[in-house]
């Protein structure tokens, strides 16, 4: 039920920063339709620890501002190599181990490789916990080769219930 509660407050949430209007009728409105919305995403099974794991909100308060750092840095970086017609673009195929076991962390691992520019997670294999990424640079691959991001996922993976 909690989870439930959670979801009708954060849609609430997000409701009113894109509304902009605070009449009496907007807000009623928000509040019943964000609601009706976290019944129903219980009732379809939206509101699990998958779709909204609640739990994992002090983990990511931690993992989220050090990955904007990280998107930035990697953008920086890859902004360099594109303007720069002497840096080499070296791009690699490879393969690295998965630390995060369960389907939000493994996700949260994945999308983050994505994220951050000049890499991008292009397969994954879960029964063998690998993922397969492509890296536009050497240092691109070697930033994901180093484990930094799947030590953090994995710690903000441990922050909710196993």
């Amino acid at each position: 039920m909690i989870r439930t509660v959670s979801l009708a407050l954060w849609l609430f949430a997000f409701w009113l920063l894109l509304s902009g209007h605070y009449t009496l009728w907007l807000v009623s409105a928000g509040i019943v339709i964000s609601a009706g919305i976290a019944f129903v995403g219980r009732l379809t099974g939206f509101a699990d620890e998958e779709g909204h794991p609640v739990e994992r909100i002090v983990g990511g308060l931690g993992y989220w501002p050090w990955l904007v750092i990280e998107i930035v840095k990697s953008s920086i970086d890859v902004a360099r190599t594109i303007l720069d017609v002497r840096r080499p673009i070296e791009p690699e195929l490879f393969e690295i181990s998965v630390g995060p076991k369960t389907a939000v962390g493994a996700v949260t691992y994945a999308n983050s490789i994505t994220l951050t520019p000049g890499t991008v997670t292009v397969g994954i294999d879960r029964e063998h916990d690998r993922f397969t990424v492509h890296a536009l640079t050497k240092a691109g691959a070697e930033g994901v080769r180093s484990g930094e991001m799947d030590r953090r996922v994995v710690a903000f993976e441990k922050e909710g219930p196993a």
